[in-house]
């Protein structure tokens, strides 16, 4: 890395679960960002013992012992794994211009932090991106040699904005009723079955019955035309899986514990600005066609529905 430095503000979402938190923790703590904001649920009142795990939780991401300026968003009560996130990145990009977002079990490979603060650098003022993602899902599937390439799915694993994208960002989807209504999510997707499984996502988000913020990120970007950015390696890897998740304890999937592979410097940036559809039908028919299945499976083990959305804590 050199005598490369961070500089970029670093966010962290967290909850209840020591063992991932410190892992993730301490990936951060090698990158040594000079801002950490850190942002914390409230334990679920009917749930004995989880007071004490978000206290243990707080004590490690407080552990900063590096040059650092540290500011905390920790709720007393438990806002759910939507508004908690929403709430906390609203917090985050009303201080700064621009930020990398990592939950609580999304470890980074040590080159991501550098990826992400490069390409928010470069595309600081182009509208056309508004997103720097770290997760691949392509499974070494690649059409060319840049570091990079363009898509419409913003992978929320490990990620990047800024002020200028986020604000579009709406919890509660208000255009959702005339996006539906004029059938705009298939002049988006093209796809007739792509159309239909978003379409019954948003409704479901829409109707409070999948408690998520990710999937409205995904809508504002739509709305906005705007592009992700998503690396040719796989840089995040998903460790949530298990007894102490939520939305992931019934059956574990190709998308766990993936491994990672270092982007190599300097970047190779495409020499046009050309989402590859090829990318993103695949992913379309591996990584989120599998949606309405996974629900089905969730649901008799929950009463909500998450859909792709890897495990929360919460």
């Amino acid at each position: 890395m050199g005598d490369w430095q961070l500089q970029t503000p670093v966010a962290i979402i967290v909850f209840n679960r020591p063992e991932t938190t410190a892992k993730v923790f301490e990936a951060i703590r090698q990158a040594k960002p000079p801002k950490l904001f850190l942002i914390a649920d409230g334990p679920r009142a009917d749930r004995p013992g989880e007071a004490e795990k978000c206290a243990a939780v707080r004590e490690i991401v407080e552990a900063v012992d590096w040059d650092c300026q540290v500011f905390k968003n920790f709720s007393d009560t438990n806002l759910g794994c939507g508004r908690r996130p929403a709430t906390g990145i609203d917090w985050v990009f009303s201080q700064v211009e621009e930020a990398i977002i990592i939950e609580d079990d999304c470890l980074p490979e040590p080159s991501f932090f550098r990826y992400c603060q490069e390409l928010l650098e470069r595309y600081r003022d182009d509208e056309r991106i508004a997103t720097i993602c770290g997760l691949n899902v392509q499974f070494g599937r690649r059409r060319t040699n840049d570091s990079y390439y363009f898509s419409r799915y913003n992978h929320c694993w490990g990620w990047a904005s800024w002020r200028r994208a986020w604000r579009h960002f709406d919890f509660d989807l208000k255009h959702w009723p005339e996006v539906r209504d004029g059938n705009f999510l298939a002049d988006i997707l093209i796809d007739p079955h792509a159309t239909k499984v978003w379409t019954q996502t948003y409704q479901e988000t829409y109707e409070g019955k999948i408690d998520c913020w990710d999937f409205q990120w995904t809508f504002a970007c739509w709305l906005q035309n705007g592009l992700a950015i998503l690396p040719n390696t796989n840089l995040i890897s998903y460790i949530g899986y298990g007894a102490g998740a939520t939305h992931t304890t019934a059956e574990r999937t190709q998308y766990d514990d993936m491994p990672t592979k270092a982007v190599t410097f300097p970047l190779v940036h495409p020499k046009f600005v050309i989402r590859d559809t090829q990318a993103d039908n695949f992913s379309e028919s591996t990584y989120f066609d599998y949606q309405p299945k996974l629900w089905k499976k969730i649901n008799r083990k929950v009463s909500t529905l998450l859909g792709i959305k890897k495990s929360q804590t919460w």
